[in-house]
């Protein structure tokens, strides 16, 4: 159980150390965040939870951090910078594990890379097990725990497989994508680092770690594409440098060309666990595959669900970007409007949308595209809504579905026309802080295309859904004016 021990995490603001950061939290633990900037962190963490200034390379800043640390999670490497990533990575670790000694800290948590000591590995692999060397090195106690892929919703390996199942339903595939490999789940990999904390061992130890599956880039991607409906065409190449894979990532994945690169250049190594030593030490009991891909695009519903637009869009209602913005597989419009009513007024109109009120704006758009979706076998608009003023979770809205309703606050809709992929319109509304008279209203329009058919939709719709959706928030402004 938790006591008064007091663990530093360095990478809180990264994809692992963000998920520990909540581990850890939930646990009771006392945690103190190591961050260059701390702002970004302080408004995201529990009120227990310390977040100083530092950096791993301003030894004077980790002296200050490690004062009274028991335990401390090592998450840090430098693979986007750019330059020598091997060099900062080895200068920190060195000044991380000396003050960590100074310090007196009891034990060093590190999260490294599987591949065979005894191959020629590629630079980052190569430089993940020389961090943990070098932390050894320092005198300090360290349980390093050496991954494979990491399968879970954001995180870069995840995102990179999405990327080209979704966008690419025929794709070229270079000989990496047969290396085997042994990913984990996210939540594995955390329960792993968590158990790491009461490990009874008073040395370092290495262990590799892995889910319960041994499969290739290739498999995860079939499994995703089962997952998720599509049928998936791969034609293999026997040439492609990293170089040349790294410049096709950046075109149709979200990861920059410098950091796709490095990711294949580990890739090409076999990244499986020859000692078991970990499933004899620890009670974790990996998922497979399939269970992992699953809770990721689970995991993804959870966190759309809890994301809020109005940090990436202005308050003058214009979207950041022509098409949207993008969540994960989701293509988002959001735009927002101040009006001088209170929300209870504002809301009002909201509640009342669709059936004989219409839409706000362009319902001749909205009959044609009700008119569209009959001729095609689904619902249309014939179905209005039950009620003319109220609404309930579970009813029918022209061909939309009320999903969720808080009244007065936010309502929001799921379609049920003919699409391919799926859709939702989401309303809110929240006091403008300082002034209880004025309110802003949020609509959010969102897509999950399904391959690039869903895709062509979205993009060759965007004008038709500008003037629709750019419309009905002005109508809906006026008639809470009104």
């Amino acid at each position: 159980m938790p006591d008064s021990r007091l663990i530093l995490l360095t990478g809180a603001t990264g994809y692992v150390g963000g998920r520990l950061l909540l581990a850890l939290e939930s646990r009771g633990e006392r945690v103190r965040c190591l961050a260059r900037r701390p702002e970004a962190l302080a408004q995201k963490v529990a009120p227990m939870t310390e977040v100083v200034a530092g950096d791993v390379l301003d030894r004077a800043s980790l002296d200050a951090a490690l004062r009274g640390v028991e335990t401390a999670f090592y998450l840090v490497h430098s693979m986007g910078s750019k330059g020598s990533f091997e060099q900062k990575d080895r200068r920190a670790a060195e000044s991380f594990g000396a003050a960590a000694r100074q310090a007196g800290v009891r034990r060093i948590i590190y999260l490294g890379g599987l591949g065979r000591d005894d191959e020629d590995l590629s630079s980052h692999l190569r430089s993940r097990q020389e961090v943990g060397e070098v932390l050894r090195h320092s005198g300090v106690p360290v349980i390093e725990l050496r991954a494979s892929i990491v399968i879970g919703s954001g995180s870069l390996s995840f995102e990179m497989i999405r990327a080209l199942v979704e966008r690419l339903p025929v794709m070229v595939t270079p000989r990496w994508v047969k290396v085997p490999a042994q990913p984990i789940a996210i939540d594995d990999l955390l329960e792993y680092l968590v158990a790491a904390l009461d490990l009874p061992t008073a040395g370092s130890r290495v262990f590799e770690i892995g889910g319960a599956d041994r499969m290739s880039y290739a498999e995860i991607m079939r499994v995703y594409a089962r997952q998720r409906g599509k049928r998936l065409w791969m034609l293999p190449v026997p040439v492609l440098t990293p170089y040349l894979s790294s410049l096709w990532l950046g075109l149709v994945t979200p990861l920059y060309a410098r950091i796709g690169r490095k990711l294949i250049e580990s890739i090409v190594h076999p990244t499986v666990v020859q000692d078991d030593a970990a499933l004899r030490t620890f009670a974790v009991r990996p998922m497979g595959v399939e269970e992992a891909v699953r809770r990721a695009l689970a995991g993804e519903e959870r966190e759309f669900e809890a994301t809020r637009w109005s940090d990436a869009l202005s308050s003058a209602g214009e979207p950041r970007s022509w098409g949207g913005v993008q969540f994960g597989t989701r293509l988002v419009d959001s735009r927002t409007i101040l009006v001088d009513v209170p929300p209870e007024t504002a809301f009002g109109p909201i509640e009342r949308i669709g059936g004989e009120t219409g839409w706000y704006a362009w319902n001749g758009l909205w009959r044609l595209r009700g008119f569209l979706d009959l001729l095609v076998g689904g619902v249309g608009l014939r179905r209005g809504r039950p009620s003319p003023t109220t609404l309930q979770v579970g009813d029918a809205l022209d061909f939309w579905r009320v999903e969720a309703l808080e009244p007065g606050r936010r309502l929001r809709l799921l379609a049920e026309m003919k699409l391919p992929g799926r859709a939702w319109l989401e309303l809110e509304v929240e006091p403008v802080e300082g002034d209880p008279e004025r309110s802003r209203i949020r609509q959010t329009a969102i897509f999950d295309p399904v391959g690039l058919l869903g895709r062509a939709y979205w993009y060759g719709l965007y004008p038709v859904h500008e003037l629709v959706f750019r419309g009905m928030l002005r109508g809906i402004a006026r008639a809470a004016r009104r």
